[in-house]
């Protein structure tokens, strides 16, 4: 990206306020104390916030329009939260905006990035946007054990990613701390304690979150989901991955989810398996859930609940059913309601022959179970399961406690889990998520999109066969090309030289396990070659779609589809078989060394891993 280079001289102002709010129950105390260079104290009971008196505040008047390494070397405000009390309290830490003069214009937060180290690490450098918008800007949260502290630095600046008329602007903030020190901290009481009545709906055995944009989002295991119920006696939570992971076909000769490939893939244990690659599944997760698979034919807007009689399944992982669909968009459109992705997706529920999906406008449409629709996985948190932190919007999701990392500064990135994020590669293409650990000790990574050039997705043919190898159009330009100019000596030297990738040949109505097996009782992997850089099987992780379709690409798998035709995953999340002399994008994938560790970040997409080789 081209940047201006004779930016206005610019002064922002920033001044500190800390406001404690110390919650018991329904009380609320009040305490507010300006900063101005000198020590500051705010002490409520047993629990004191501190402002360094070595700490000037924040000064940014010579932080205008600087790279994130630039910013990150700057100093920051110290202030620390100290428990003075034997028993651990709950507390969020908010940055709002504090009022300015009236002649004064704020500064738009898209212009602002920031870097909050905790402890010794590192948020890393991020926009002020992503941690939402004033009054519910959250730099920290969590719990702090008694006889402890929270040592903290926050640094703040104009970042030199976007281009503006930011003169004489004004940026006036206060540090808001919110503690409580008791709280049922159960995932099912904080969702439903947290969600507006107007989005809940009880149907008598489940509590329902519904509308456009509830605050439900719950981060796990590297992905993002959707709460979607309470069960009312349970107290379980039956969760739904915001994307496509994946898409295959659902089965070859029937419309039952019991026994079928849908089943299979997401109940499959082997190394590549969506259930293998979740953390800890036995200590989260419900392992012989019921997924009630019932066929129902009825027009959306008049199903009613499957009968417990009907057809169900006992597994740990599911897709949702059309009953639960339905109900989760009341008093909204469909269009509108928070399960539709903008993508096409399978569910649970057969109609006469078929298999049900939702297109990508939200309908739902009766679909070939030997297509291959998008996979959205479902599973169903245990009622021990509880909040860490987070306020459940997109840009803070709720932390599962046991889910929660902090401070992985030396971690081996072999060790961490399937979706989460990790900074590497240059410029527009910096950002790349864990797909599994194949290959023993190593990492395969994927982009987190198709590869870009100057903002647009750049595309190529697959070549003059749909036979993948490092010298045929695709595999040249990602093991030439790509390595020396997209990703430089840096991030070259962390790829493994050489990755066995899968040729498998997978046709319509085809088991996602031929794109690696010969037979799909996996007793022996399928043909295959030798590349440092390749591309994303059919039906592997992180092979679905993570946008809405209108920002999207289809972009190039692996495997053939038979003699003449390649696979491509398309725009709307559904795999499809694409001639070889089309042009699509490209998700670079390779492994990386197994001495790769991670030296700050927690795997977010708010905050990625930052990774280097260790000696």
């Amino acid at each position: 990206m081209e940047k201006k280079k004779n930016k206005k001289a610019t002064v922002i102002i920033i001044s500190i306020f800390i406001v404690l709010i110390l919650t018991i129950l329904i009380s609320y105390a009040y305490f507010t104390t300006e900063l101005n260079g000198t020590e500051g104290i705010v002490k409520v009971g047993e629990l004191e916030l501190v402002l360094d008196e070595t700490s000037e505040g924040i000064s940014i008047d010579n932080a205008i329009g600087i790279s994130d390494s630039e910013g990150l070397s700057l100093d920051g405000s110290t202030f620390k939260l100290i428990n003075n009390g034997s028993k651990s309290v709950d507390y969020t830490i908010y940055l709002d905006d504090n009022t300015i003069e009236e002649t004064d214009t704020r500064i738009d937060d898209k212009y602002l990035k920031y870097n909050l180290n905790k402890n010794g690490s590192d948020s890393g450098a991020t926009l002020l946007t992503r941690i939402g918008s004033n009054p519910n800007r959250i730099l920290d949260s969590g719990t702090i054990e008694g006889k402890s502290t929270n040592e903290y630095s926050l640094s703040l600046w104009i970042t030199d990613e976007v281009d503006g008329n930011y003169s004489g602007q004004v940026f006036s903030g206060k540090l808001r701390v919110e503690v409580s020190q008791e709280r049922d901290k159960s995932i099912s009481t904080v969702l439903l304690e947290n969600i507006p009545e107007e989005n809940l709906y009880d149907d008598g055995t489940d509590t329902f979150i519904t509308g456009e944009e509830p605050d439900n989002y719950i981060w796990y295991s590297g992905k993002l989901w959707r709460a979607v119920l309470v069960n009312n006696e349970e107290k379980t939570v039956k969760l739904v991955t915001q994307w496509n992971i994946s898409a295959i076909s659902y089965d070859n000769d029937s419309s039952a989810f019991e026994g079928s490939y849908m089943e299979g893939w997401l109940n499959d244990t082997s190394v590549d398996g969506f259930l293998y690659n979740l953390r800890e599944p036995d200590k989260f997760i419900v392992m012989d859930a019921k997924w009630n698979a019932t066929e129902n034919d009825t027009n959306i807007g008049n199903i009613t609940r499957p009968s417990n009689e009907g057809t169900i399944t006992t597994s740990a992982v599911g897709l949702l059913n059309m009953y639960e669909y339905q109900t989760s968009y009341r008093g909204t459109s469909l269009s509108n309601g928070y399960l539709n992705n903008g993508l096409s997706w399978w569910t649970l529920t057969p109609s006469s022959s078929s298999i049900q999906y939702i297109y990508r406008n939200g309908s739902p449409t009766n679909g070939n179970y030997y297509g291959n629709n998008g996979i959205r996985p479902s599973v169903v948190l245990k009622s021990s399961v509880k909040i860490a932190s987070g306020n459940g919007t997109k840009e803070n999701p709720y932390r599962l406690e046991g889910d929660n990392d902090t401070n992985l500064s030396g971690t081996k990135l072999n060790t961490r889990y399937s979706g989460e994020y990790i900074s590497f590669g240059n410029d527009e293409n910096n950002l790349y998520r864990i797909v599994s650990h194949e290959t023993e000790g190593l990492t395969k990574i994927t982009s987190a999109e198709p590869l870009k050039n100057s903002g647009d997705f750049l595309t190529t043919t697959f070549g003059s066969n749909n036979i993948f190898s490092n010298t045929n159009t695709v595999g040249r330009f990602l093991n030439g090309e790509f390595l020396t100019n997209y990703l430089g000596d840096t991030y070259n030297n962390m790829v493994e030289d050489n990755t066995i990738w899968y040729l498998g040949t997978v046709g319509s109505g085809s088991s996602y396990k031929l794109a690696k097996y010969t037979d799909i009782d996996m007793t022996n992997t399928t043909t295959n070659t030798i590349a440092k850089v390749g591309l994303l099987r059919l039906g592997e992780l992180m092979s679905g779609q993570f946008d809405k379709y209108e920002n999207n690409s289809y972009f190039w798998l692996l495997n053939p589809y038979n003699s003449t035709y390649a696979i491509a995953t398309g725009d709307i999340g559904v795999s499809a078989n694409v001639g070889v002399w089309a042009s699509h994008a490209i998700k670079p994938t390779f492994n990386l060394k197994s001495n790769i560790i991670i030296s700050s970040g927690d795997g977010t997409l708010q905050n990625p891993f930052q990774i280097e080789l260790a000696s």
